[in-house]
């Protein structure tokens, strides 16, 4: 799994966020969804786009200066973190960590 962050010099207030799950960690799955402060939790809304090698990306824009906290969803039933995350938080309704992104510049 994999993170990779993008500040845009056209609009300094926005980063783009590339979110992978290799082939390895999808486990040949089917769907991989992300969930996160982003899209209100949402398990639907955001979903991960699958690849001939059997890994899974997508692109999100976020705001910069904010940390946003999230969790990948394997075919609807397994919930995973981010191998490379920036952090890691206990999350408030179980007794679990979730995958932080920073989009707070260096």
């Amino acid at each position: 799994m994999s993170l990779k962050k993008s500040y845009s010099k056209k609009d300094p207030s926005k980063c783009k966020v590339t979110f992978t799950v290799e082939a390895e960690a999808a486990q040949n799955a089917e769907t991989i969804t992300i969930a996160g402060d982003f899209n209100s939790w949402s398990s639907t809304a955001s979903k991960l786009k699958k690849a001939k090698d059997g890994s899974f990306s997508t692109t999100l824009t976020l705001d910069v200066g904010r940390e946003y906290q999230f969790r990948y969803l394997i075919d609807g039933k397994r919930w995973e973190n981010d191998w490379s995350a920036d952090k890691y938080i206990p999350a408030p309704f179980s007794h679990t960590d979730n995958s932080v992104v920073s989009c707070i510049p260096e």
